[in-house]
């Protein structure tokens, strides 16, 4: 069973401030046994290198139809000068630029490390970067051209607000069914907590609780769509054949869903624990 530790740490009281290394210890002395513990970048080498930047000027290549010279304010003293192939590119957007000494890890191919270079006799500082050449996506129409609020030379990592996870491999056993969910292995970590402490922590579940301390925690589940309850007909005709053998039939219509990507904070634990998020179905 593979568990998101961001993930886990959201059904339990922020005050339970805890390192993965300790909830790997605790759950495996509680007979949840881990075992393996890796980190998780979000994004293959964490954007380090990469900053926001805004273009200043863009001019003609003198030697290429294709390429643009454009200069680039990145928040250092002086501007660069960066040679750039894409179309799209044009004087005044806030795009993600690479420095050199950054490497560079793309949705395809190999990693590849920015270096001073002349591109067609033009010396380029440099790289402004598409979404695929940084894996943050698979467009390679043009640069990422981004929010016009974006703070010149700050870290792309901190504008993309990227987070690292940590995965728990847990070795379970066929009676410990309770225990695939990270619901389930929270109100595991929290019996113990409980018994360690002597405090009545109680988990988040949407529903605020109120403590013994008189604090209050609350879950976060991202955007809610309305929901209208107690349709009584639909599409779907029931008929029981056996009232005895059936005495009840309940089930559920939904409609009106739109079928579209999942929330971003939903995205980034799936791929955590291995799966890739295709949509909110």
């Amino acid at each position: 069973m593979k568990i998101s530790y961001n993930w886990l740490c959201s059904y339990l009281p922020t005050e339970l401030s805890t390192t993965p290394e300790e909830i790997a210890e605790l759950l495996t002395d509680s007979g949840l046994e881990v075992e393996g513990l890796e980190k998780i970048e979000s994004v293959k080498g964490g954007l380090a290198g990469l900053v926001i930047g805004e273009v200043l000027e863009k001019t003609k290549h003198p030697d290429a139809d294709k390429l643009s010279v454009t200069r680039v304010d990145v928040g250092q003293p002086e501007s660069l000068q960066i040679v750039c192939g894409a179309a799209n590119v044009a004087a005044g957007q806030k795009v993600v630029v690479a420095l050199v000494g950054a490497t560079l890890y793309p949705s395809v191919g190999e990693p590849f490390t920015i270096k001073k270079s002349k591109i067609r006799g033009v010396e380029s500082h440099g790289m402004i970067c598409a979404e695929d050449e940084i894996g943050l996506g698979q467009d390679h129409s043009g640069i990422m051209v981004l929010d016009p609020k974006a703070t010149v030379g700050s870290e792309a990592k901190q504008y993309f607000e990227l987070e690292d996870d940590y995965l728990l491999e847990l070795n379970l056993t066929p009676n410990r069914a309770d225990a695939m969910s990270h619901f389930g292995v929270a109100r595991d970590l929290l019996a113990v907590y409980n018994i360690r402490k002597g405090t009545a922590y109680r988990l988040r579940k949407g529903t605020t609780y109120r403590l013994r301390k008189g604090t209050e925690y609350g879950l976060y589940r991202g955007e809610n769509m309305p929901l209208a309850v107690g349709i009584k007909s639909g599409p779907i005709e029931v008929q029981v054949a056996d009232t005895e053998r059936c005495p009840r039939y309940a089930g559920i219509y939904i409609s009106q869903v739109q079928v579209k990507p999942s929330p971003e904070w939903l995205q980034k634990r799936l791929r955590t624990i291995g799966v890739r998020p295709i949509n909110n179905i």
